[in-house]
């Protein structure tokens, strides 16, 4: 499906706010530049979960289609016993680290959980839309607000307004009807509209402060306007995400490399300056960012994308799914450095 091919990883919350300035510049060659060092050079390394980071690889890095890659990553799948210790000898004598053009910036995202139900009624009025037999990939479809005035044909479920708005800012998620039957609304297509955070018009307009622009502060304005105003805050936002309903198998969902994302272990990354299965080390730091964590240093692999992800030293970070993962996904927006972790044979 593309978990975040949907808007963008469909970047975490903060990008409701606003989007990285992303670098410009070509592809990086998946080769390891003059600057290669060591990982064990990296700050934070030795307090590094390793042999976590180890299952991660292990889970993605068949997407690595790079003959040193497939090497590597069948190298990693054969050590079953894995312990801290040689996990951490694994990526010390396999890789070298080579630092990522520029300092960007690390978002976050998670697989959101949301009632539905069968039926619309004056709560659940918005409708859960398939893909239109109309819609062509890579040509631009009808703006939401076309989109969102026209009959519900074919509606899969029905969702409160704003929580179809934020489902779709994550691009795929779960929903849980009266009857306890869940099921997993993943990526089917967007209308190829470019995302815009809606904070910073809600701003504009006087609608929240400055500093009350966080996920939560947005979804709770939604709620307590909907009809007419909400919408005309949602239609700023021209992207639409279309849905598919399957099986909820308990698990978490795939990125666009077609992986089940580990939690906190895989990123969401600009396809066009990298590749799915590459392993990165990144290092986000922000002391000043209230609620959220100082910094994230750890090993990650690229297994997702997204529009709102864009430039070489951009990351969004999965979480994982249900509201604690939102709640730490929603505090991530911090300056970011990262390093591209090459196999070596």
């Amino acid at each position: 499906m593309s978990f975040a091919g949907r808007l963008g990883a469909f970047a975490g919350l903060s990008l409701l706010a606003a989007c990285a300035t992303a670098p410009t510049g070509g592809p990086v060659p998946n080769l390891p530049p003059a600057q290669a060092t060591h990982p064990m050079g990296l700050a934070g390394w030795a307090q590094e979960d390793h042999l976590a980071a180890l299952k991660a690889y292990q889970a993605g890095c068949g997407a690595d289609r790079t003959e040193p890659g497939k090497r590597t990553c069948a190298a990693a799948r054969a050590m079953r016993a894995a312990d801290p210790q040689s996990a951490r000898h694994f990526f010390e004598t396999r890789f070298v680290a080579s630092p990522v053009e520029g300092t960007g910036l690390l978002t976050a995202y998670f697989a959101p959980e949301y009632p539905a139900k069968a039926q619309a009624d004056a709560e659940f009025s918005a409708p859960v839309r398939p893909r239109p037999a109309d819609l062509v990939k890579g040509q631009a479809y009808a703006e939401r607000s076309t989109i969102e005035a026209s009959p519900p044909n074919g509606a899969l479920a029905w969702m409160r307004p704003e929580d179809l708005f934020f489902l779709q800012i994550q691009g795929s998620g779960y929903l849980t009807f009266p009857d306890g039957r869940r099921q997993r609304a993943g990526y089917a297509a967007d209308n190829g509209r470019q995302f815009v955070g809606v904070a910073r018009v809600m701003v504009q307009r006087g609608l929240l402060a400055p500093n009350q622009t966080s996920g939560d502060a947005i979804r709770d304005w939604l709620a307590a306007n909907r009809g007419p105003s909400a919408q005309g805050v949602m239609n700023a936002n021209p992207r639409y995400v279309f849905f598919n309903l399957l099986p909820d198998d308990h698990g978490d969902p795939p990125g666009a490399a077609g992986v089940p994302l580990p939690a906190g272990r895989s990123i969401a990354v600009d396809p066009s300056k990298h590749s799915y299965g590459e392993l990165f080390w990144i290092d986000a730091d922000n002391p000043t960012l209230q609620g959220a964590a100082r910094d994230y240093r750890r090993l990650v692999v690229a297994l997702d994308t997204g529009g709102a992800i864009k430039g070489p030293a951009r990351a969004d970070l999965y979480m994982g799914r249900g509201a604690a993962a939102g709640a730490e996904a929603g505090r991530v927006k911090h300056p970011l450095r990262m390093w591209r972790l090459t196999p070596v044979g």
